[in-house]
């Protein structure tokens, strides 16, 4: 499959899993690739591979894929062995918006590690990014609003509440490189 059609193989995929049994998760995940479209400018060709990543970072989510609880694991998997993904959309999915920590709360850390090599730093920033910028419904948020958003849903105890808050360090700075990116490229002259 060419780089140029991942999003549009990725956007129907992603709706199959998610709009009927979860819409509102659905509409999360259009949200979060409407964020990668603005941020194209700093992806070059990596541009349709961040917006397929996007659109299916939380088809784990789906009950069908739901295996371990742990989304970014079931969504790679499924992306892997069941609809063969390019296998760096595949390690995005698994990785996105500082999984590992996630991972290593449920004690899945040296699986996800070892199953999927991370992909290159700055595009698990773009999609951190992306994520951390959208509301549960596909609005544009902030990061802050985000953790606070999630942490609140989960509760501040919960195994997700515990570990949004000791990955807000990373995740802000995640976010920060992005920005920084994006500002740098405006600078350039045209």
């Amino acid at each position: 499959m060419s780089s140029t059609a991942l999003a549009a193989w990725a956007y129907p995929l992603a709706e199959s899993l998610l709009s009927e049994p979860l819409p509102r998760r659905w509409a999360h995940s259009q949200g979060v690739a409407e964020r990668a479209r603005t941020i194209a400018s700093i992806l070059g060709s990596d541009a349709d591979l961040l917006e397929a990543a996007a659109v299916l970072h939380d088809i784990g989510y789906a009950p069908d894929l739901a295996k371990t609880g742990f989304h970014p694991m079931d969504g790679a998997r499924y992306l892997r062995h069941v609809a063969q993904a390019d296998e760096r959309v595949v390690r995005l999915v698994a990785h996105h918006s500082c999984a590992w920590m996630e991972a290593e709360a449920r004690g899945l850390r040296d699986e996800l590690e070892e199953e999927f090599p991370r992909e290159h730093p700055h595009l698990a920033d773009a999609l951190c990014y992306c994520d951390m910028n959208t509301t549960p419904d596909g609005r544009a948020t902030n990061p802050v609003d985000r953790v606070n958003e999630i942490a609140g849903r989960y509760g501040p105890d919960s195994l997700i509440g515990t570990f949004i808050r000791r990955a807000e360090p990373e995740i802000l700075a995640s976010t920060a490189r992005v920005v920084e990116r994006l500002s740098a490229a405006k600078r350039q002259p045209t």
